[in-house]
């Protein structure tokens, strides 16, 4: 059997581990296709996207277009005669003429379980909403943003300690192993996509920095799942001695908070505990600015915040 040529799309971390699985298994790699190089840190320097480091150190050929919108992206695509596409956080729409040229089509790994969380910050938003359960789908792409029909599901669970960054590291690596499943049964025939069910759709809106002040008014499971969905990007924050405190890590406690919502009700080396809208938030993982991250414990060895209110 004559090996699948894929193009591969993909722009951040969570698009490397499903391109290493594809040249590991010994899938036929035309191109890779990724963001150009942004300017990023202090210095504005142009920095490579991981996708495209990635794709570098397994010697493959790179394009970074503007668009894929115009006439010279199509033919160049073309040139590469993919069997299929594969795009996973890619970055750029992908117009109909991209759509239809593979002739087993375009195929999206998502960061959710469809129709629940399409858009741009599906992992954040699961655990921000408090879903117990979160994972990646493998749907073949269409016009519609997130909106094509599925080839599979596959599920993890959402533990209370998991953050943004241990479920983004983990679906990264399920969808490597997502893809390797599906793809050859695509290939192959052997799996027929499915419609979503476009009444349980919901939408996973981008996340901002302007989102990252904590509101001490609001629940306490609710304050503290923020605080672990943004971390470790935007970071959730909150005001204390005219600084702004990154708040990293925090649990929900079981108590009556009498306290004015924001008030420090007790610190111990187990946690720093703020009264919330109902019961209280556990600090578990604090940072002052230009400091680096410390444990509750270290961060009120030599302070006390007990008795003082965190801004909202």
């Amino acid at each position: 059997m004559t090996p699948l040529r894929v193009v591969y799309a993909g722009t951040p971390d969570f698009a490397v581990p499903p391109l290493r699985a594809l040249v590991e298994t010994g899938y036929e790699l035309a191109a890779v296709y990724t963001q150009p190089d942004r300017p990023a840190g202090r210095g504005r320097q142009l920095r490579p996207s991981p996708v495209k480091i990635a794709a570098e150190a397994l010697g493959l050929p790179i394009e970074q277009p503007v668009t894929l919108r115009d006439v010279e992206a199509y033919d160049r695509l073309a040139g590469y005669r993919p069997d299929v596409m594969v795009v996973a956080a890619y970055g750029l729409i992908l117009p109909q003429a991209i759509l239809d040229l593979p002739r087993l089509g375009c195929l999206n790994i998502h960061a959710s379980l469809l129709p629940r969380w399409r858009g741009a910050a599906p992992i954040q938003r699961a655990i921000e909403a408090g879903d117990v359960q979160t994972g990646v789908t493998i749907m073949q792409m269409e016009a519609g943003l997130d909106t094509g029909p599925m080839l599979g599901l596959w599920t993890t669970d959402i533990r209370p300690e998991d953050t943004g960054g241990s479920v983004h590291d983990r679906l990264a690596e399920l969808g490597a192993a997502a893809l390797l499943d599906v793809l050859p049964r695509w290939a192959g025939g052997a799996v027929h996509a499915q419609p979503q069910d476009e009444t349980a759709a919901c939408y996973a809106r981008k996340l901002t920095k302007d989102e990252a002040g904590v509101d001490w008014s609001r629940p306490a499971h609710e304050v503290a799942r923020k605080i672990q969905a943004f971390n470790p990007w935007p970071g959730a924050e909150t005001g204390w001695n005219g600084q702004k405190l990154k708040l990293h890590l925090a649990r929900a406690l079981e108590c009556v908070a009498t306290a004015p919502p924001g008030t420090v009700i007790a610190e111990s080396r187990e946690g720093i505990d703020v009264a919330a809208g109902d019961q209280c938030v556990r600090l578990l993982s604090l940072q002052l600015p230009g400091k680096r991250a410390q444990s509750a414990a270290e961060f009120i060895n030599g302070r006390s915040l007990l008795g003082q209110t965190l801004a909202s």
